[in-house]
């Protein structure tokens, strides 16, 4: 087995052992180096994510790419990846056709693609930004509406498909590639991480560096590992970091919704049931994305049943009072004899009749896309530590969240820029990159942060998924509250965007 050896170096750890938009098996890996002699800061990526598309390291190393102050001092960037990426490089968007899994970028998640040449790269025509947002309790109805007017920046958020991400992602690397020091090798796997005690036939000693072995045959030995490599982390294990929290009782169902061309579909609405929220997010006018978080069981049912009683669930489960709505369940499951169609449009008749004020809601959900209906379970984790002595943890490998507030991405993202800064600080400064005495700064910035973000969605999981009364009575107050105080919703759209 060869050793190559690169004096300064940090190694960035993605495997991917899940490709959320397919729901299938992946094992991929990236490694991505850079050099730090001519010098190498090498990336490798492994990712085992079931929430999105987690492309962490690869973000880095475009991040890494893009500094001057990197670059300028004749720093290396190497993608080492264990999958055939032809397929996501080669992706061209169909017309009408939408992946089931998507993402919402904050205003600070699209500066930072535009600062690193990922947003030039992203197909224009598949991105939805939107302005207004609708929240409101299940049980009581009551609501509390966003739109830009209480930030006045601009949209609140961007929807894309997390292809579209993966795929700017990886031109822009191709193009750091042609115009700087960038390498990409793909199916390349890491075979292992160790610490090479033995150090033979090094100038230095190197007995504390993190040693990874790869498919090829080779060693890379690096100053510092990044791991950007999912939930089930390999570099958070070889590290011996703990990863806190718990799994929620609950299921996320995704699909790809055709809904009512004839309105402007400009508006992300979420209807927070006893069982988890539903939510629907604007693709294009007569495109929706879909996520809705429930119990196994209930998941299981919706995944399973037809496409056509299917669509009449989404729109009762949007519109339907909660009494009706439990009718819809318990249907479920006994080969479905009801008509879903009939019952729906009764029930809303009746409503609409005896309701005293127009309720806004969603467009109608005329049709489900085929073959997007997926699962996931759902989880709150927490590393107990980001660092160690030549390792750093970012995105799902430190910290994974509920979906109900689209943060997942987001706050990866953060995590690499802090990250990006504290590198180019220490190489300024001279420092030793894999210190941990940097990489405190890089800890104690995000993790406050990330605790902060994860215990809020958390708590709101946890008061809207109760029917007890007096929970209720006190939530459904708070949102009427909150709707008429223009001052506090502006702050709550601020921190949810990163503006703040």
């Amino acid at each position: 087995m060869s050793l190559k050896y690169l004096p300064n170096r940090i190694l960035f750890q993605n495997n991917k052992l899940f490709n959320i938009n397919l729901f299938s098996s992946i094992f991929r890996q990236q490694y991505h180096k850079i050099n730090l002699r001519k010098r190498y800061l090498a990336t490798v990526s492994s990712s085992t994510s079931s929430d999105l598309l987690e492309n962490m390291g690869s973000a880095l190393a475009c991040a890494l790419a893009s500094s001057s102050k990197i670059t300028g001092s004749q720093k290396r960037v190497a993608i080492i990846e264990s999958s055939d990426t032809s397929n996501i490089k080669g992706w061209k968007p169909i017309k009408g056709e939408f992946s089931n899994r998507v993402s919402s970028l904050t205003p600070r998640s699209v500066e930072f693609f535009k600062g690193i040449g990922v947003w030039q790269n992203i197909e224009e025509e598949r991105i939805k930004p939107f302005k207004d947002m609708q929240v409101w309790d299940g049980i009581s109805d009551a609501r509390i509406k966003f739109n830009n007017e209480n930030t006045g920046i601009g949209p609140l958020a961007w929807i894309l498909e997390n292809y579209n991400i993966h795929h700017a992602i990886l031109k822009t690397l191709d193009q750091y590639k042609e115009d700087s020091d960038v390498d990409f090798l793909d199916n390349t796997k890491v075979q292992k991480i160790s610490f090479d005690k033995e150090n033979k036939d090094e100038p230095f000693d190197l007995s504390d560096w993190p040693c990874v072995e790869l498919s090829n045959g080779k060693k890379l030995k690096t100053r510092l590992l990044v791991g950007a490599d999912g939930i089930n982390s390999p570099v958070r294990s070889f590290a011996n970091i703990d990863s806190l929290g718990w799994d929620y009782n609950s299921h996320a169902v995704v699909a790809t919704l055709h809904v009512d061309s004839s309105i402007e579909n400009k508006t992300a609405w979420q209807r927070f049931l006893p069982t988890g929220p539903i939510a629907m997010l604007p693709l294009q006018n007569g495109y929706s994305s879909m996520v809705w978080s429930t119990t196994p069981n209930l998941a299981n049912k919706i995944r399973s049943m037809s496409s056509n009683d299917f669509v009449h669930l989404v729109n009762a489960a949007f519109q339907l009072r909660m009494a009706d709505l439990e009718y819809f369940y318990s249907q479920l499951g006994d080969g479905e004899s009801v008509d879903f169609q009939n019952e729906f449009e009764w029930r809303k008749d009746v409503q609409s009749k005896n309701s005293n004020y127009k309720e806004e809601f969603p467009p109608l959900v005329l049709g489900v896309q085929e073959k997007t209906r997926a699962g996931f379970p759902l989880r709150m984790r927490n590393a107990e530590s980001y660092i160690k002595e030549r390792i750093v943890l970012v995105g799902d490998a430190a910290h994974t969240i509920h979906p109900l507030a689209g943060q997942g991405l987001n706050q990866g993202l953060a995590d690499v820029q802090c990250l990006l800064k504290v590198i180019e600080q220490g190489i300024i400064n001279g420092q030793d990159i894999g210190d941990i005495n940097l990489l405190r700064e890089y800890s104690s910035e995000r993790y406050f942060a990330n605790i902060m973000m994860l215990g809020v969605v958390d708590k709101l999981h946890k008061l809207f998924g109760t029917s007890l009364t007096p929970i209720v009575l006190a939530r459904s107050f708070g949102l009427k509250v909150l709707d008429n105080f223009d001052p506090i919703k502006a702050e709550i759209m601020k921190f949810a965007m990163g503006t703040e």
